[in-house]
């Protein structure tokens, strides 16, 4: 950890005893960031350590024991099996891990993103209240999709972060939400949505010998129009033109509850040549990027490369198998936050963007009561690392 890291938490003291509770589906995840946790605060000096208002401070886990049962009938309850009064508590939740299984009459159901909220709540309800300060940390925001009403429909991102303000959590902080302007529906209470920009860069970088970062021979594409802040924002960081494509839909039809897509426009200057970025915030079944992908190698484009914070994959993995296999695409990057099959993490084609790393930094300084604005606006992480990587030195 950075020296700068250090001071700048030091100088505040805990908002309370900092205690995280992992959900059963972001159990890997909340490990990984309870070790940062455990190996900063251990090798912190400090003269205030003794100090009653450092008390818990220096720890084994951070990780409080709790857990959500469930009947045969598929009902739950919510319990945690020690004391949070006091606590500053971290919640964690991946509410797309559709590994996890639980009986419902006889029969194994898969846990769907209702199941996981549900389980959410239940832990926060056995807090009671007791915990000084509640922030939930929903790296793939609940329903973020349905941010919007266009007809007589359901606002269920806006009706889940309300739910969760009226049980008593006081921050959420959620990764590339699909469209940060849902925080409306909670305009009083705080709502972080972080970019894993530093971390793409880094993976690619790390994984991707002889890259040259230049306009001249890379560019940033933004599939969709919905993406374009996204592509501005590491199109600037790196000093690269952009494009984007827009989706062309057949507004006479609906297949699979949308208007299916005709074809993708492109709009910007020449790709032959050049490496391309494509930015999104999730892969679902993976159609678009690679229709996308399909038509930057027809306008010539040299090497190709998917970066989506959220990998869900839900289609499975042979399209991007036959896309790499035809050299249509070089590589894909997508973050741990959300559920990885063993399957992904084996396929060559894949770059696994960690970000324990980051949360237990975000954790480690809201903890101290202290800003994290430096955190949220990687620019100088990202321009260092460049620059070591063009001296031929990479360094984690």
């Amino acid at each position: 950890m950075s020296q700068r890291e250090e001071k700048r938490n030091l100088e505040t003291i805990p908002v309370g005893s900092l205690g995280m509770i992992p959900l059963e589906g972001c159990k890997t995840l909340g490990e990984k960031v309870d070790n940062y946790l455990v190996r900063w605060r251990t090798a912190r000096e400090s003269e205030h350590k003794e100090s009653l208002a450092f008390a818990g401070y220096q720890r084994d886990s951070y990780i409080l024991k709790a857990k959500v049962p469930r009947f045969g009938s598929g009902e739950a309850k919510g319990m945690i099996l020690e004391s949070v009064r006091g606590t500053d508590l971290y919640l964690l939740v991946d509410v797309t891990n559709y590994s996890l299984t639980y009986p419902l009459c006889g029969h194994l159901n898969h846990m769907s993103p209702d199941d996981h909220y549900q389980d959410l709540k239940r832990i926060i309800a056995a807090v009671g209240g007791k915990a000084r300060r509640i922030t939930v940390i929903m790296p793939y925001l609940y329903e973020s999709r349905q941010h919007k009403r266009t007809a007589r429909e359901s606002l269920d991102c806006a009706l889940a972060l309300q739910e969760m303000v009226d049980m008593g959590v006081d921050n959420i902080i959620t990764f590339d939400a699909h469209d940060p302007r849902v925080q409306n529906a909670i305009p009083l209470h705080g709502f972080e949505t972080v970019q894993p920009a530093y971390q793409f860069i880094k993976g690619l970088l790390k994984h991707v010998p002889d890259l040259n970062i230049d306009s001249d021979h890379m560019m940033v594409i933004s599939p969709d129009e919905g993406g374009m802040s996204r592509a501005i924002y590491i199109a600037n960081v790196l000093g690269l033109d952009m494009g984007m494509f827009y989706k062309r839909r057949d507004y006479t039809r609906i297949i699979n509850g949308r208007n299916p897509i005709v074809a993708h426009e492109f709009l910007g200057t020449s790709v032959e040549g050049k490496d391309m970025v494509i930015i999104d915030d999730m892969i679902s079944s993976g159609e678009s990027v690679l229709e996308v992908a399909t038509a930057l190698k027809e306008r010539k484009a040299n090497k190709i490369f998917i970066c989506a914070t959220f990998g869900l994959f839900t289609s499975g993995l042979e399209k991007f198998d036959k896309m790499y296999e035809s050299g249509i695409i070089d590589r894909v990057l997508t973050t741990n936050l959300v559920y990885q099959t063993p399957e992904l993490l084996e396929r060559e084609w894949y770059i696994d963007c960690d970000m324990s790393k980051y949360i237990a930094y975000i954790i480690d300084t809201l903890n101290h009561d202290a800003s994290i604005s430096d955190l949220l606006n990687p620019n100088e992480r990202i321009q260092s690392a460049i620059a070591r990587y063009k001296k031929g030195v990479y360094a984690d």
